[in-house]
């Protein structure tokens, strides 16, 4: 069994990224900038803005944290977003989730414009996605592409099962493995006996936010097996699938933490750097 270890190459990928920053600084006089919106006091989402925000400034980015109290209208906070949207100095814009019960949160997103949605959620995005387009791909399942990729796991012709059916993950990764010439099955909640179909699974991508749920006897021999669940019990964290047992069947499997999670804030800037490269029609990609 081989950890696909998500914490040390994100810090491959943004020792990478911040190259390609540094050379567009010289080239073109250009620094992406990220913007990060969090509304309220939860200290889950502090620890996750800190991460992003740290990130940005590793790869030698412009942040920008707009913290607004949980107290502000519907109106203004859609007014804070829109703000963002329209300087020129932001690139990326992320509202973090979730917000607090008051608001209604897709008015809000919806003031992100598409070449700015790092997030890589908005409909448009998704749309693209799915027909093929240049977009900017969620980045919790771009993430997962990246990591397998640099362990070199062969996608074509595997049959790799989806459990979730999320917009931020199930959905997209299903399309990103479909890319790499995988053939899907996705399976959720209300799959009847699902078992029958982790077990033919030769990558399994589990993203279903139950603690644990997959068990080392749902999985098959020498499966890669990616877990996406963040999970905090009696004040620990579990993904959602069964660590202990699983990695006794798996050739490759993430750790939680540690795994996906390192990725997808790597991805985030990554989206910000297309982001900026592609809104001042620069090509170096």
């Amino acid at each position: 069994m081989i950890l696909l270890n998500g914490k040390e190459f994100s810090l491959k990928f943004k020792d990478n990224l911040k190259e390609k920053i540094e050379k567009v600084k010289e080239k073109y006089n250009v620094t992406p900038g990220l913007a990060v919106v969090i509304i309220g006091n939860d200290p889950a989402s502090e620890i996750y803005v800190r991460n992003k925000i740290k990130g940005a400034e590793y790869v030698g980015m412009n942040s920008f944290t707009v913290r607004l109290p949980e107290e502000i209208s519907q109106e203004e906070a859609e007014n804070e977003v829109y703000k963002l949207a329209v300087n020129p100095d932001v690139d990326g814009i992320i509202v973090q989730l979730p917000l607090p019960k008051k608001f209604d949160t897709a008015p809000i997103l919806s003031k992100i414009p598409v070449e700015k949605d790092v997030d890589g959620l908005c409909s448009q995005n998704l749309g693209k996605l799915l027909v093929g387009e240049d977009a900017l791909i969620s980045c919790t399942p771009n993430g997962i592409i990246e990591l397998l990729k640099g362990y070199n796991i062969d996608f074509n012709g595997k049959h790799a099962v989806v459990i979730g059916r999320s917009n931020m993950v199930g959905k997209p990764i299903s399309i990103l493995l479909q890319k790499e010439n995988a053939t899907v099955t996705m399976c959720h909640s209300r799959t009847v006996n699902i078992e029958n179909y982790t077990k033919q699974a030769d990558i399994l991508v589990v993203a279903i936010g139950k603690d644990r749920f997959v068990t080392g006897d749902m999985v098959k021999e020498g499966a890669v097996v990616v877990d996406v669940g963040m999970n905090r019990v009696d004040g620990k964290l579990y993904g959602d699938v069964d660590f202990e047992t699983v990695k006794e069947k798996a050739s490759y499997i993430t750790p939680v933490p540690g795994g996906v999670g390192p990725m997808t804030v790597t991805m985030l800037l990554y989206n910000s750097y297309v982001a900026c490269l592609r809104n001042r029609g620069i090509n170096e990609l």
